[in-house]
């Protein structure tokens, strides 16, 4: 089992606590995973919250627990994200859909603007790592 501890250095500002820290420190790793960048696609492959940036967040989310939970692992166990998204100004709704279910086990977490993505109408892919 990983001892995973979340944190903020000292003299380096920590301006978003509620969503964001600065490191993750993973000691004793008995597997980490890797997920390939998740979209808010469904179980047939057909795409969810078209136009809605916050719903394609959370399904791309939910989409990342049900890899996970294929590889003995939940959420809490995730340890990075990287955020591409088509819109910047869509932050906050990000965010709060993140926050949806990432309360406590917060990631670490890189958001980049992309001209587009796969398909016209995804907005959001989300890559992440999780130790277990």
């Amino acid at each position: 089992m990983s001892t995973i501890t979340r944190g903020d250095p000292p003299g380096l500002k920590n301006v978003r606590k509620s969503v964001y820290h600065h490191y993750i420190r993973v000691d004793n790793p008995s597997s980490l995973i890797f997920l390939s960048g998740q979209l808010s696609r469904d179980a047939d492959g057909n795409l969810v919250g078209a136009g809605d940036m916050a719903e394609q967040t959370r399904q791309c989310i939910r989409n990342m627990r049900t890899v996970l939970e294929a590889a003995g692992g939940t959420l809490d166990d995730v340890v990075s994200t990287t955020v591409y998204t088509t819109d910047m100004r869509e932050f906050k709704n990000i965010v709060a859909a993140r926050t949806e279910f990432f309360v406590a086990k917060l990631p670490t977490s890189t958001i980049v603007e992309v001209n587009h993505l796969a398909d016209p109408g995804l907005m959001i892919e989300i890559q992440a790592v999780a130790a277990l």
